[in-house]
């Protein structure tokens, strides 16, 4: 049984984790901190955990095995930087951080103290785009030229913000950025993952429905990525409809999802192939799991968390992109 320590209940993922924790035999929620005390000891109260307003306690108690990060974004790092000097592995919601500088900060101690770092990102993971991915490392598209991928819902238009708990995600001094920040960090994420270094970028984000009016709620990001190719990035909170996904071109196919067959290869002049899915990897709560029993590979870990931090420059890029209007280099992080 390992013991997991919540630092802050804020995101609107934490329940779905802590449901998650409670259904299996594997481990329990140990303890819980939260600095807004009454959120804090409604989800402990509600998963078992012991809820403690006293962080540096809950970080020292020998018997936690893992800790999950659920603050609110631009508040990552304090909590990373109490967490990872433990050596214990840590599952952080994403983005890691919502800037180049606090991400360098993490990578520094990631190294020094040799600690297991990865984010709440899942979409490049599952079966089908595990295939996706071996179909493009294998070649059979040829050269990569271009690809897109729109990661969107209309949260906006829903108002899932509009909570005390969640009031963050649109308050830019919490949450670093809106829609682009939430989803398109998921997309920039893949695309970084799949296809290699991004060197430069050219993006619009906005303000379209005015229902969170301090942060964007959709943006359009064009990408340069270091291999030539180049790639569109699509995220909003006011999306009503339409295909979501991943499109990948290259000189011998295309993959795309087809509404009534999934993924498919397209090639000209022939019927389009579904992808062959691949073994899923762990995600989230069961990544930590494995992490903590020694499971996952370190090369791949190491490599994640590489596409993670790298994700943190490039959407910071495209902020910067859209306020001057011009395309910007993204920062390179080691």
């Amino acid at each position: 049984m390992k013991n997991i320590a919540l630092l802050s209940a804020a995101h609107i993922h934490t329940r779905g984790f802590l449901e998650e924790i409670s259904r299996r035999d594997d481990c329990q929620l140990l303890a819980l901190w939260d600095d807004m005390p009454d959120r804090g000891k409604r989800y402990a109260d509600e998963h078992g955990g012991e809820f403690s307003a006293d962080l540096a306690a809950v970080i020292g108690r020998d018997e936690v095995d893992g800790f999950i990060i659920c603050a609110e974004n631009t508040r990552h790092l304090p909590l990373l930087e109490a967490a990872i000097p433990t050596g214990k592995p840590v599952f952080c919601e994403k983005p890691f951080t919502t800037s180049t500088a606090d991400a360098k900060r993490a990578m520094e101690l990631v190294r020094e103290h040799g600690t297991i770092v990865h984010m709440g990102y899942f979409q490049p993971f599952t079966d089908v785009m595990q295939g996706i991915k071996k179909v493009i490392d294998d070649g059979t598209l040829g050269k990569i030229t271009h690809a897109r991928f729109r990661n969107a819902h209309h949260a906006a238009y829903g108002r899932w913000f509009d909570s005390e708990d969640l009031a963050w995600f649109h308050d830019p001094e919490l949450s670093g950025g809106g829609a682009f920040m939430d989803m398109g960090a998921h997309a920039v994420h893949l695309m970084r993952a799949f296809l290699g270094p991004v060197e430069k970028v050219c993006a619009t984000i906005g303000n379209a429905a005015g229902i969170y009016p301090d942060v964007d709620d959709n943006g359009t990001a064009l990408f340069r990525f270091k291999s030539g190719a180049l790639g569109v990035v699509e995220a909003s909170w006011v999306q009503t409809g339409g295909a979501s996904g991943l499109e990948v071109t290259g000189s011998e196919g295309t993959i795309y999802n087809d509404q009534e067959l999934g993924y498919v290869i397209g090639v000209p002049g022939k019927d389009p192939v579904a992808v062959v899915k691949a073994d899923e990897k762990p995600t989230r709560i069961e990544r930590l799991l494995r992490a903590i029993r020694g499971e996952v590979p370190a090369g791949e870990l190491a490599e994640d968390l590489q596409c993670a931090a790298d994700a943190v420059a490039i959407v910071e890029a495209c902020y910067a992109s859209s306020e001057q209007g011009a395309w910007v280099d993204v920062s390179r992080l080691g």
